[in-house]
């Protein structure tokens, strides 16, 4: 062959090669996006609220120092279970007992001096009468200056015992103080429980709490019979929540097992922190919800960290649709009437939410209505039916997907990965 035959030849090959390129690449263009695909079916569903928070007892006392002084003896240690009444720390009591007897000393003094001034009152008393007698019988034996000095002598015995009687009653107050100060030296247990708090030593000295409870804490005495986890829920998912919803509860230092409980009361304001009360409102706003444990562990302690899933709506059989198929698309509604539509109402429908539905390899954007979401699945109210098939994902397919594309389902990669499943 020539020179000339070959290279004709070659570049034939070449063009039919390059055709059953084009060819090969027109073919995937036209076989569509890989995508996922999944029938609409009947699943079991169960809308929750997930929220985190702390492990508290529904009952616990802090016990604060009510006076100031040294702490002598505490009888207790931290766990330890206490009974009501029990002694559980002593304050130095020296100075208050000193105080007591001073007190009861001012307070005998007083009601002897209480005693001289009645009889003073008495002789007084005495003295003005024989005087108005002396001057009834004979009014020039008895001048009217001796009869008004009688008078006022009386008048100032009274007013002086007056005096006397109101030091008493002071005495006898301050006597009063001073024994409730002593009493205050010795503390037992106002309930039975667990020490959950102590976060004093024997001698150091103890501190009433004017502004802050912490500051004068001695110990903490919990009720561990009746245990709850203390989550703050969002906004957005509080008006969801009713008492008795029926909640999951997990704990971090217990991690191989989930405690049933109910909820008990959801707080009507929200949570105020320091960023609130500033003026500061791009913070989300929360609310206190409290979930009552039906059989706590014997060993919980309070600040556990929990974290509770709350199931505010369950769907028996519901017709459903992946999470991920659901997708947001622009929708013109179709005018049936010769007039234009109006565009404030087509401004409002702009955005419809709806997922693609699947038909002889033709992704359509249809609208759909959904309900309740559980961990993976929406609700379909209206819009599909059972056995259509949808495009399931992955994510970026279906945001990229254009109404009327062609598409094909995607091969699947066997999972081999296992799952660690909690108890």
């Amino acid at each position: 062959m020539s020179k000339r035959g070959k290279v004709l030849v070659g570049a034939g090959v070449a063009v039919v090669i390059a055709g059953l390129v084009v060819i090969s690449a027109g073919a995937r263009r036209d076989r569509g996006a890989a995508v996922r695909f999944e029938k609409v079916g009947h699943r079991d569903l169960v809308a929750a609220v997930t929220a985190s928070g702390k492990i508290q007892p529904k009952k616990k006392v802090d016990i604060s120092a009510d006076i100031t002084g040294r702490i002598t003896r505490i009888a207790v240690r931290e766990g330890d279970l206490v009974t009501r009444g029990q002694f559980l720390l002593q304050i130095d009591p020296t100075i208050y007992q000193a105080n007591l007897e001073q007190a009861e000393a001012t307070l005998a003094s007083s009601q002897a001096a209480a005693v001289q001034a009645k009889a003073n009152r008495d002789q007084a008393e005495r003295a003005l009468k024989r005087t108005k007698e002396l001057r009834d019988q004979n009014p020039n034996l008895i001048s009217p200056e001796q009869l008004e000095q009688a008078q006022t002598a009386f008048e100032v015995a009274d007013a002086n015992l007056t005096a006397a009687q109101h030091q008493v009653n002071q005495a006898r107050a301050a006597v009063q103080s001073a024994r409730d100060n002593l009493r205050k030296t010795t503390l037992v247990a106002p309930m039975s429980g667990r020490v959950t708090r102590l976060p004093v030593e024997e001698g150091e000295v103890a501190v009433p709490s004017t502004f802050s409870k912490d500051i004068g804490l001695l110990m903490t005495i919990s009720d561990l019979s009746v245990i709850q986890a203390k989550v703050k829920v969002d906004e957005t998912d509080v008006v969801r929540l009713h008492l008795g919803d029926s909640v999951e509860v997990s704990i971090d230092a217990f991690p191989d097992t989930t405690f049933l409980g109910r909820v008990t009361k959801v707080s009507n304001s929200s949570v105020r922190d320091a960023t609130a009360a500033s003026g500061q409102n791009d913070r989300a706003v929360d609310y206190d919800v409290e979930v009552t444990l039906d059989k706590p562990p014997t060993d919980i302690r309070p600040d556990l960290s929990a974290t509770a899933r709350i199931v505010t709506d369950t769907r028996r059989e519901a017709l459903s649709i992946p999470i991920i198929a659901l997708t947001v698309r622009e929708h013109k509604p179709v005018s049936t009437e010769a007039r234009p539509v109006d565009t404030s109402t087509a401004r409002k429908k702009k955005e419809t939410e709806g997922v693609f539905v699947v038909e002889k390899g033709v992704a359509t954007f249809r609208p759909v209505k959904v309900g309740i979401a559980g961990d993976e699945y929406f609700e379909v109210l209206d819009g599909l039916k059972e056995s259509e098939t949808i495009v399931a994902g992955p994510y970026q397919a279906i945001r990229d997907l254009k109404d009327g594309a062609r598409v094909r389902e995607m091969k699947q990669v066997a999972d081999t990965t296992k799952r660690k499943k909690t108890v």
